[in-house]
């Protein structure tokens, strides 16, 4: 995948083509549209949830929300979204058969090259029953795989996860656009990943 997609700023399909390939179940939504609707799909979240794209696109996440939902955990995800901060949450929700699943939802914006928010990037990870918490094995798997990058390429990912593309990266860090291209294809690398989309899940996994 041709990593420089993800910073085509006037374009969905670099964004899009990130989730593609995902093994993991994920949507991007677009907040400038009156209740931030899910605007793209992967493979991963309709086989898991077992909507198809017809009943997922135009629709805000929460319509997987149910009966026995947390309201606090729904409200912590509105407020990740109101702040425009990548937000984590272990939340109950259901599929379309009506089974309950819980559910390692992240949310974590996207913005333009100017700074301004474009979109919010969604993934879900099916969790197993003792899998809840910060102790989970999916934590501690991203721990490690985060603590084998040098600090630069730390930072890098830290920005990525933040939504910013390389050109404010570059402005943040005080390196030139080349270079933070070049950690950012070594950050893939090391994470074991070809789409910015799961980088940003091992990131936010990892607590960074």
């Amino acid at each position: 995948m041709d990593q420089d997609l993800y910073d085509d700023a006037d374009d969905a399909n670099g964004l899009q083509a990130s989730i593609v390939c995902s093994p993991i179940a994920s949507v991007i939504s677009n907040p400038r549209l009156p209740d931030n609707p899910i605007i793209a799909v992967n493979r991963a979240f309709c086989t898991l949830t077992g909507y198809g794209p017809e009943n997922i696109l135009g629709r805000n996440c929460r319509f997987l929300a149910g009966p026995a939902t947390e309201p606090w955990l729904t409200d912590r995800i509105r407020q990740g979204t109101r702040a425009r901060r990548a937000t984590l949450v272990e939340i109950l929700n259901y599929k379309r058969d009506g089974t309950s699943f819980r559910n390692a939802v992240l949310v974590a914006p996207v913005f333009s090259q100017d700074g301004a928010l474009e979109y919010f990037l969604g993934s879900q990870v099916e969790l197993d029953d003792d899998a809840i918490g910060p102790t989970s094995k999916r934590h501690q798997q991203a721990v490690e795989i985060v603590r084998g990058l040098s600090p630069r390429q730390r930072e890098v990912l830290q920005q990525i996860a933040g939504g910013q593309r390389s050109k404010q990266i570059a402005r943040n860090l005080d390196l030139s656009e080349k270079t933070v291209k070049m950690h950012r294809a070594l950050v893939l690398e090391k994470l074991g990943t070809h789409n910015i989309a799961d980088a940003i899940r091992i990131a936010v996994e990892a607590g960074l």
